[in-house]
């Protein structure tokens, strides 16, 4: 990848080496609560496997709504080539969603992207490397440990710089549908049907966040020539390595589609494809395609 103008954005908070702190109180030990389902909902929505939620509740953490962070949010040293990298994406996909709002006389607000390593607060709950990279709307912010980079390129064998922008795109892609209202009604129309259907909403959702990563990398490119020979691929072989397929055959050996929630590794290749070649939010209308 290619960024000319170099911008890094100050929307990137480093809590690298802090201990997570505050803003979670012990369990009572009365069983599940009002806090602990809307954990487990919040992670139904955007992703997070709900055992692992339960896991973190079982073991002590619970949610409240005010929380405080161990140390004052400061900023990734200069001289990490890694955190400057991603912050130049996050400011890429700055620069390029507040056009696209612009356009439709929307304004944009950023994202912030939090850099974290092995566990930290958030509003959605204690938030753990093991969940992979993710994003909590309450504070509209992405979490991410950079090692799931080296996930990426050990065990998933997706490499690439254009594969770690994939991946911060998507999550901002899930931004999008929150300023823009998407993830409510989702989250609305969940709560009141079965967990089949909630899954395949669930999958909607995903596959349409990963047709926004395309919509950022049309448009970032049009406007900056920010791809190289080679980047596409990496993304399109991103995409593919996490579908829930692939997934479920890492993990389990074998392949439940009742049980996934982001896509099979051919529809995030193939909706990821629909935003790269249309570079318009209209062609990632994932809710009333009859087929995805």
């Amino acid at each position: 990848m290619l960024f000319r103008r170099g911008r890094e954005s100050d929307n990137v908070e480093d809590r690298r080496g802090q201990r997570s702190g505050g803003g979670f109180s012990p369990s009572s030990g009365k069983g599940i609560g009002v806090g602990t389902i809307m954990l487990v909902l919040v992670g139904m929505y955007f992703g997070i496997d709900p055992r692992v939620v339960l896991t973190l509740v079982s073991t002590g953490s619970a949610i409240k709504q005010q929380y405080q962070t161990s140390a004052p949010a400061q900023k990734p040293p200069s001289d990490d080539p890694q955190s400057r990298f991603v912050s130049m994406v996050l400011a890429d996909t700055e620069d390029t969603w507040a056009d696209l709002f612009k356009r439709q006389g929307l304004r944009y607000q950023d994202p912030k992207l939090v850099l974290f390593d092995g566990v930290t607060p958030t509003p959605c709950g204690m938030g753990q490397s093991a969940m992979g990279p993710f994003y909590c709307p309450p504070d509209q912010k992405v979490y991410i440990d950079l090692r799931f980079y080296d996930e990426m390129k050990r065990r998933f064998g997706a490499p690439g710089d254009f594969a770690q922008a994939y991946v911060i795109a998507h999550e901002v892609g899930h931004h999008v549908q929150n300023l823009l209202g998407t993830a409510d009604k989702v989250s609305s129309l969940q709560s009141r049907i079965g967990k089949a259907q909630a899954n395949q909403l669930s999958v909607r959702m995903e596959l349409q966040a990963d047709c926004y990563a395309g919509v950022w990398a049309n448009n970032a490119h049009q406007a900056r020539q920010i791809l190289e020979q080679g980047d596409i691929e990496e993304g399109l072989r991103a995409a593919s390595a996490i579908g829930d397929d692939e997934m479920q055959r890492r993990s389990q050996g074998y392949v439940r589609p009742d049980a996934f929630t982001h896509g099979s590794s051919a529809q995030r290749v193939e909706w990821f494809k629909r935003g790269l070649n249309a570079g318009d939010m209209k062609a990632c209308d994932t809710f009333t395609a009859e087929r995805i």
